[in-house]
């Protein structure tokens, strides 16, 4: 699928050297290469259990409703004829390392969002290689050719309308917006097509009757803080009217770290759940410590049976990366929830205000210097030996199947 715009507003760049490009059904599609018997079969990557949740759907199986993140149960409610694929998330990773180097083959400035999509501006690349929309079809060949997967690009003068435009290419397919063409585009669309517009602030704008982004751009910048705020009356606005200068960031600076897990059984003993704390602080720290980085806060998230679900933070003196640090921070976190605990359904520990290791002057002394020491002693023996061959005598032992879910595949 290729197309164009109607033509419409402007944008400040001349061409639609900005492109968002989002690899279709990437789990599925990675699981497809090594089970091609399965194409044109409703197929979802998840495990086949009770509590689980699907991490990425082919299209076939979306056509029954079935979606990223949905718990198997449903889905297979909605298609009985599913096929489910176990996640292998080392296969996943590799092949997106091969999809971008493929990308700046084409051009340095490679912004990646996640494990399957990527910003690119290719404005510096045109000599090279040609016009944008030349550019996306020889970026998709090459993919193709070098990982046999399929990719949707968006090519438009700014991020937002780029993703916009790669949303509506696929399955893989292209989609060109022109710049000059951005609000015939644009406007027709409905609010909820918007970042940062999601079921709460879509209800708030519904009740003035603001059901497009058009309507959206022509509302009155005073009516719409009162309906969601300054910050995000101003942003939905710039946006709205095809106002976005954010460029490509090649080096990208995670604002947080975390891990969360879903219980296969609602869990009500604080032993297992400080375990489970203990698992999730160790991989926490070792994410930060591979980023070279440490946080000044410390979160922890907890979901109840019922699914309400309760957030606690703790901004700590110092810096850390620590593993004891974490795991003693997020105990202290849960404990203070009370003494006695309603049946958990999932639990998540997050390292926010993230800065470079070391960076932190009240670190310079540190009450967390031997814990660091045992830290690093664990990581060279992980780092040789692998990341199985040694953890804490307590994770060993207890129950409590989990479900972790830090790798679900955002929804392309």
């Amino acid at each position: 699928m290729e197309g164009q715009a109607a033509p419409g507003g402007s944008a400040p760049r001349a061409r639609a050297s900005m492109l968002h490009v989002d690899m279709d059904s990437f789990f599925v599609s990675v699981e497809l290469l090594e089970r091609p018997e399965l194409r044109g079969l409703p197929t979802a990557v998840a495990f086949d259990t009770a509590r689980s949740v699907v991490s990425s759907a082919s299209y076939e199986a979306r056509r029954f409703g079935v979606r990223s993140a949905m718990p198997v149960g449903r889905a297979k409610q909605l298609c009985p004829q599913l096929i489910l694929i176990p996640p292998v998330h080392s296969k996943y990773r590799d092949a997106s390392r091969a999809v971008m180097r493929v990308f700046e083959e084409f051009t340095p400035l490679v912004e990646p969002l996640s494990i399957d999509e990527a910003f690119l501006d290719v404005a510096g690349s045109l000599k090279l290689f040609g016009e944008p929309i030349e550019i996306a079809r020889r970026l998709r060949e090459r993919v193709r050719e070098q990982t046999g997967l399929p990719a949707s690009v968006g090519l438009a003068g700014t991020k937002f309308i780029a993703k916009l435009a790669s949303q509506r290419a696929k399955p893989d397919g292209i989609l060109e917006i022109p710049p000059s063409r951005t609000l015939e585009f644009l406007h027709p669309l409905p609010v909820e097509a918007m970042w940062g517009v999601g079921r709460a602030t879509a209800r708030a704008l519904q009740s003035r009757a603001i059901r497009t982004i058009g309507e959206l751009a022509s509302e009155p910048l005073p009516s719409l803080e009162r309906l969601v705020g300054r910050a995000s009356a101003m942003k939905l606005h710039a946006l709205a009217n095809g106002r976005d200068a954010r460029a490509v960031e090649t080096e990208r600076t995670e604002k947080s770290i975390g891990h969360e897990e879903t219980f296969a059984i609602d869990e009500t003993d604080r032993a297992v759940l400080h375990r489970e704390l203990l698992r999730l602080s160790t991989r926490t720290a070792e994410r930060l410590r591979e980023h070279d980085a440490e946080a000044r806060t410390i979160a922890i998230k907890v979901r109840w049976d019922t699914f309400d679900t309760v957030t606690r933070s703790r901004t700590l003196p110092e810096a850390t990366n620590a593993t004891q640090r974490i795991y003693r921070t997020a105990c202290e976190l849960l404990d203070g929830l009370g003494s006695s605990l309603r049946p958990v359904r999932l639990i998540g520990v997050r390292a926010e205000q993230l800065m470079a290791a070391g960076s932190d002057p009240a670190g310079l002394w540190s009450d967390d210097d031997d814990w660091r020491a045992v830290d690093q002693a664990v990581d060279e023996v992980r780092g040789r030996f692998g990341r199985d061959q040694l953890t804490s005598a307590r994770l060993l032992t207890g129950r409590g199947q989990v479900v972790d879910h830090r790798s679900l595949e955002p929804p392309g």
